[in-house]
């Protein structure tokens, strides 16, 4: 069955589509935040609510791809101390979809993604050293009270708009991470996050057997994105990325404030 007639698009509004859905390949292994641009165009293509259940499992091929890659870069510790605070967030999410509009939910994210924003921006120009992973985000008591503020806000803002990519990537340049330690961590995160998230998506109805027939069509696009991205990391320097993916935060943020 076609499924641009199931959902009443048409040709350019699948190509929009399927250049979101290779963005997201390009974010899970090079850019990460990159990928608010993605839902972007989904919730301008799909009605708002609609959108979030078809493109999670878009995410999750990408995350698929992104642990393949950089499965040995992870920092455990840090996701061990991180999953207790974005399980809360996914409840709290899940509720709030319940009786929220699409306008509140955009605000309130675009409102969060640029707090996270100017706060990392802030720390990196006043701070006299960067941080190591291992001291700062796990062995610490401000280490750990960080960890448990970005993964409710992770987890809140994955579940409501799978918009979480950008706070935690706040999270990780703010611990210090490095880009290899960086990609690898969040690879296994948002992979473990996003299949969480499935069967809340189904029971409030945002993934049936429609939005998996459009998922379908879609995935193929997910795996030269990623390609590409995993060629572009290595020409990408650590400046340039932290700021890169400073910057897909801010702009995820404005387009969610300003849509």
């Amino acid at each position: 069955m076609n499924t641009m007639t199931l959902w009443h698009i048409t040709g350019w509004e699948f190509a929009a589509l399927a250049f979101a859905a290779l963005l997201v390949g390009f974010s899970k292994t090079a850019v990460s935040g990159a990928n608010t641009i993605s839902l972007a165009i989904f919730a301008a293509v799909l009605p708002a609510r609609a959108s979030t259940g078809v493109l999670l499992p878009v995410l999750i091929a990408g995350d698929l791809l992104a642990v393949a890659t950089y499965r040995r870069h992870a920092h455990w510790p840090t996701l061990w101390r991180l999953f207790p605070a974005v399980a809360a967030g996914v409840v709290v999410g899940t509720v709030f979809l319940v009786w929220a509009d699409d306008a509140i939910v955009r605000t309130s994210i675009g409102a969060i993604l640029l707090l996270m924003a100017a706060v990392t921006v802030w720390r990196r120009r006043t701070a006299d050293a960067e941080p190591e992973p291992e001291s700062e985000s796990v062995t610490t008591r401000a280490g750990r009270i960080k960890a448990r503020s970005y993964g409710v806000l992770g987890g809140f803002t994955t579940m409501v708009a799978n918009a979480g990519g950008p706070v935690m990537s706040m999270y990780l340049l703010s611990a210090g991470f490095r880009k290899l330690g960086f990609l690898g961590t969040s690879a296994f995160f948002f992979l473990i996050v996003n299949v969480s998230k499935l069967p809340f998506s189904a029971g409030l109805g945002l993934i049936d057997g429609r939005s998996l027939l459009l998922d379908l069509a879609l995935v193929a696009f997910v795996v030269p994105g990623a390609l590409f991205g995993k060629w572009a990391v290595n020409k990408i320097n650590q400046r340039l990325f932290e700021q890169l993916v400073i910057a897909a935060t801010v702009v995820g943020g404005l387009q969610l404030l300003l849509r």
